[in-house]
């Protein structure tokens, strides 16, 4: 009986040394982890350790494909989530020279539209690996560039014919014949509208730091230079003949003429202090100046008086060049306004929504 006892307090001996005989060190235990757990909690969050912060630093490959052949042109590695598609651009012309930064044209679809310089490489990422298309835009030029060289040649051109070179005109027929005043008010007001657009592009109007291509450039100066050389040629000939109803529709065309000249300069320093004051949240609206008071009917004020410059211009001279470009120039501001028009109409709908794109007439 004792044996029994003895062996069954043994064994309670035993379940109490696996179980429940640590029962006063485990209360120990947690006593020291409470204190460890207060102190921690005291001394703050714990930081990670550098190597475990940098390890969460992501960067993209950028694979460069040949939009025409699909082959592969290169891979830009080590792009980093900040990047830009300009920041590529420069990354791909170190790999390959040859495309300078301004040349490169990158989709991210064969068909789609060509990406900005400024959106991020992040916003494109669907995986690490990013795949673009390369389209060579051919030669670039500056914007700014591009006016100048398309501007000055009219002025230079128009100059020529009005100073009678004895290689255009017959020098004979050229003395003998006297000149209307209007030819000497014609070349007045062509040098004055394009001196305008060359001082408006130097100090008034800002570009972006994108480019044109270099064919842009040549067609555009082969239509301006080409018109003035027609226009120029038939307004400084020794046998023009003045406009039908004399001095009153030279006078009216003429004042008409330069309200629309001025009209487009106040038009263009308005949409340039709204640029540069970073106020691109709504339309422009009229000052005190009258001449901006067209901002009312039409979105695109600016071709309207453009316009208007040049119907005056046909009507003073009444000459069929002049009445041709003008024509052209119409259709063609007519085809920009429409342009610019829909993009007004999605970024300020409901103050542009009861505007013309230029002619105030058609709603």
């Amino acid at each position: 009986m004792l044996r029994r006892q003895s062996a069954g307090a043994a064994e309670r001996g035993r379940d109490r040394a696996a179980h429940g005989a640590a029962l006063p060190v485990s209360r120990n235990d947690s006593r020291s982890f409470f204190n460890l757990s207060q102190l921690v909690l005291s001394a703050g969050q714990i930081k990670p350790s550098p190597a475990l912060k940098h390890s969460k630093i992501t960067y993209f490959e950028v694979e460069i494909v040949d939009v025409q052949s699909k082959k592969q042109i290169c891979i830009v590695d080590k792009v980093p989530p900040a990047s830009t598609v300009l920041d590529v651009k420069h990354k791909f012309h170190k790999a390959c020279p040859q495309w300078y930064p301004s040349r490169v044209g990158l989709q991210l679809e064969r068909n789609g539209p060509f990406l900005k310089d400024s959106i991020s490489i992040q916003s494109l990422a669907v995986s690490s690996i990013i795949t673009l298309y390369f389209t060579d835009l051919g030669q670039q030029v500056g914007w700014t560039t591009f006016f100048l060289t398309e501007y000055t040649g009219p002025l230079l051109i128009y100059l020529l014919f009005y100073i009678r070179l004895s290689t255009i005109y017959d020098q004979v027929e050229s003395r003998k014949n006297f000149r209307h005043p209007v030819v000497h008010l014609a070349c007045f007001c062509h040098c004055l509208h394009y001196i305008r657009h060359l001082l408006e592009t130097l100090f008034v109007h800002k570009f972006s730091e994108g480019h044109t291509p270099l064919k842009n450039m040549i067609k555009g100066c082969a239509f301006y230079w080409g018109f003035t050389s027609w226009i120029a040629y038939y307004i400084n000939h020794p046998r023009y003949t003045p406009p039908s109803f004399g001095h009153k529709q030279v006078s009216y065309a003429a004042l008409a003429f330069l309200m629309c000249e001025a009209g487009n300069h106040f038009i263009n320093v308005a949409l340039a202090h709204q640029t540069n004051s970073g106020n691109r949240t709504s339309f422009p609206s009229p000052t005190y100046n009258p001449f901006t008071w067209l901002f009312l009917l039409v979105s695109c004020p600016n071709y309207t008086y453009e316009a208007g410059s040049w119907i005056s211009f046909t009507v003073m001279t009444q000459t069929l060049p002049v009445g041709i470009f003008a024509f052209l120039m119409v259709i063609q501001m007519s085809l920009w306004a429409q342009k610019k028009h829909q993009l007004y109409l999605k970024r300020f709908y409901p103050e542009v929504r009861r505007k013309a794109a230029m002619i105030p007439i058609i709603f």
